[in-house]
């Protein structure tokens, strides 16, 4: 008796499985806004930077406003984005504003050092073990920055590319009521 086996065709790449993806990232993107929407402390995260050294958002970086960027390099839309937060950060540095890029955990050291060396950063930059990212709720979507005010607070956080006007007026209007 043979027995003969048939091959599966290739699954064809449907709409509706790309309305469930974003489905799911919409769900994603509301646990976040909830979890950090309404003035939540940003959590108790420690950042080891390119150069080894660490920063912590409850001592270095308390009393400041700052942002978080979690990005990867191999994410389009963080290359997209980087030039203007670059502009963003030496608009608003010389006011006090941090910023912190934090490179996914999947993202190789070598690429985000060459990158940042390469495009001249001028911000922190650290390496995530994957630990920064569960601490602000679990980022998994890149790009998603988180805006700080000085009491420590989530001002808010965006999944994707932000509105840099909007970004501009939130940034301005914290830093301006920082000493």
């Amino acid at each position: 008796m043979s027995q003969t086996t048939q091959e599966t065709p290739a699954r064809a790449k449907s709409p509706l499985r790309y309305i469930v993806m974003a489905l799911v990232a919409g769900v994603i993107a509301c646990t976040g806004y909830f979890a950090f929407g309404g003035q939540q402390k940003a959590p108790d995260a420690t950042f080891t930077l390119l150069s080894g050294q660490k920063i912590s958002t409850s001592g270095d970086l308390k009393g400041k406003v700052y942002l978080v960027n979690f990005w990867a390099t191999s994410c389009e839309t963080c290359m997209k984005e980087m030039p203007q937060m670059i502009d963003t950060y030496n608009k608003f540095k010389g006011r006090g504003l941090e910023f912190v890029a934090v490179a996914m955990n999947y993202d190789a050291p070598m690429y985000v050092s060459n990158y940042a060396q390469t495009r001249n950063l001028p911000f922190k930059v650290a390496m995530d073990d994957g630990s920064a990212a569960k601490q602000f709720g679990n980022v998994q979507l890149t790009p998603t920055t988180f805006v700080i005010d000085k009491n420590g607070k989530i001002l808010k956080r965006y999944v994707g590319e932000p509105t840099f006007a909007e970004l501009d007026q939130l940034l301005d209007k914290a830093l301006g009521s920082a000493a």
